[in-house]
């Protein structure tokens, strides 16, 4: 059915709802509604209550700031451990508890004076606007220019210095929420990557049959792992520790020795290398008895353990540390302290 077909009472009216007249396209039937007229808001006619909405932002803005100072309190302060009873959920983490909400808090907050600025003191006069090109002409330019200054002075947002400085206030506070959870991804290494179980007067212990280690069970072309006295592969943190702990055990002729520093710390011609390598921190184990070259199985990083543990070969960036050894009262093999660089691959403190 064609609009000709259509009875002329069920045509659209050429008048809107308020008899104003409304736009007609040639050959549609259906009439541009328009805009209702607007209908000012009490803010907008009354001062005290414009003062009111502001002090309500305001409060808003406050309190998410509250919140976040809350939640940095909470995260200090409460113990991981420390459960409280919330009805109907039942026994929570009191940490938990504290944080979700104080975060909450202090989110909705913002978000709830935003909303309560805008419908209650920014302007809400509806502004119907043509579509135009991408590439604006200079005069639209300018008025878009001229709106943007016309929004600003609507917002009120130069008047309205209470809500402003409070709004700045929370949205700074609220990033520090983010920041003081960083604290989670660990505590600060310190100087721990630096240190190893071992410590002056630690015997070196057979990692297989777990019995102190004499000069007389290492013979001249063998190669023997050790670790220091008193670990067990019981203990909770045996895995890390002897990650940075084990050793490699070989004998040489000393004139074989061709660093001096690592003859000073040899007993009898044993020597005690850091069984990491200093690549990406693979245990070291295929020993060559002729050439004294320990050779990594991942990358092939080769080195020599008759001078001072320098790398020949492969990606390795730095020598193996030595351990300092010597023979006890007892006839012991034993450390006389701990390694004096760090072990395994190269990290941001190393010198």
């Amino acid at each position: 059915m064609s609009s000709q077909d259509i009875p002329e009472e069920n045509l659209p009216s050429t008048q809107d709802a308020h008899g104003g007249a409304v736009t007609k396209t040639a050959g549609d039937p259906f009439a541009d509604p328009g805009l209702p007229p607007h209908e000012p808001r009490i803010q907008d006619i009354d001062e005290q209550a414009a003062k009111r909405s502001e002090r309500v932002v305001a409060f808003l803005f406050l309190l998410s700031m509250l919140a976040t100072v809350g939640f940095i309190a909470s995260y200090v302060t409460l113990p991981v451990d420390k459960s409280i009873y919330v009805f109907p959920i039942g026994h929570i983490s009191a940490l938990n508890f504290a944080l979700g909400m104080t975060l909450a808090v202090a989110l909705f907050c913002i978000g709830a004076g935003a909303v309560h600025w805008a419908r209650t003191l920014m302007s809400d006069v509806e502004v119907a606007d043509e579509r135009h090109a991408i590439a604006a002409e200079p005069d639209v330019k300018a008025k878009v220019m001229a709106d943007f200054k016309q929004g600003a002075e609507e917002s009120a947002f130069g008047r309205r210095k209470l809500i402003r400085n409070t709004m700045f206030g929370a949205l700074a506070l609220v990033p520090l929420s983010g920041v003081v959870l960083l604290r989670d991804l660990g505590p600060l290494p310190g100087t721990k990557l630096r240190k190893t179980a071992w410590s002056e007067g630690k015997m070196l212990i057979n990692q297989n049959t777990l019995q102190p280690l004499r000069p007389e069970d290492i013979q001249v072309g063998s190669l023997t792992f050790a670790m220091p006295e008193g670990m067990k592969e019981e203990d909770h943190d045996f895995q890390k520790e002897i990650a940075k702990a084990a050793l490699m055990i070989v004998r040489l002729r000393p004139e074989n020795i061709k660093d001096k520093r690592e003859l000073d710390w040899s007993a009898d011609g044993i020597v005690a290398f850091s069984k990491i390598c200093t690549h990406v921190g693979c245990p070291i184990s295929l020993y060559e008895q002729q050439t004294h070259h320990v050779l990594c199985p991942c990358h092939q990083s080769t080195f020599d353990l008759s001078d001072g543990g320098r790398v020949i070969f492969g990606p390795a960036g730095h020598a193996l540390p030595q351990l300092r050894i010597k023979v006890n009262d007892k006839g012991y093999l034993e450390a006389m302290g701990d390694f004096a660089e760090p072990v395994g691959p190269a990290y941001w403190e190393r010198g």
